[in-house]
């Protein structure tokens, strides 16, 4: 499991995480700086060796996984877009306790559309039954 939420990133540290995720999406679980530099290329302008230091600080960070492909590293996801996000949301509760995390908790719900709302009761179910409560 990824140390580090989405919350903590850069513009270019996600646009990079965005880029390794679509690579998995379409069955390239390990890409390369070169990979990752090009689709980058079609929206924005960054230099091959910014990239290759975004993604090391990536893998520092615990968001990518890096192992030897040849002679370049290849660099995989540490964990999918949905875990991310839920730690993203568990740190954000983290510090608080008690009366203060229910506030918080009820004020995002406050927020919510009745489409969310019923995704988070379905999400709420499926974690109850697994659990078995």
């Amino acid at each position: 499991m990824p140390r580090r939420a989405m919350n903590t990133l850069g513009e270019l540290e996600r646009a990079v995480m965005e880029q390794v995720w679509a690579a998995a999406d379409e069955g390239r679980v390990r890409v390369s700086v070169r990979e990752v530099h090009e689709a980058l290329a079609t929206t924005r302008a960054a230099a091959y060796t910014t990239v290759m230091t975004v993604m090391g600080r990536l893998t520092d960070k615990g968001l990518l996984t890096q192992e030897r492909g040849g002679r370049a590293y290849l660099y995989r996801a540490a964990g999918s877009r949905q875990q991310l996000t839920a730690a993203s949301m568990r740190d954000q509760l983290a510090g608080m306790h008690g009366e203060d995390r229910r506030a918080a908790m009820l004020h995002f719900l406050d927020g919510a559309s009745a489409d969310e709302l019923a995704d988070l009761k379905a999400a709420l179910a499926q974690v109850e039954a697994r659990h078995g409560r």
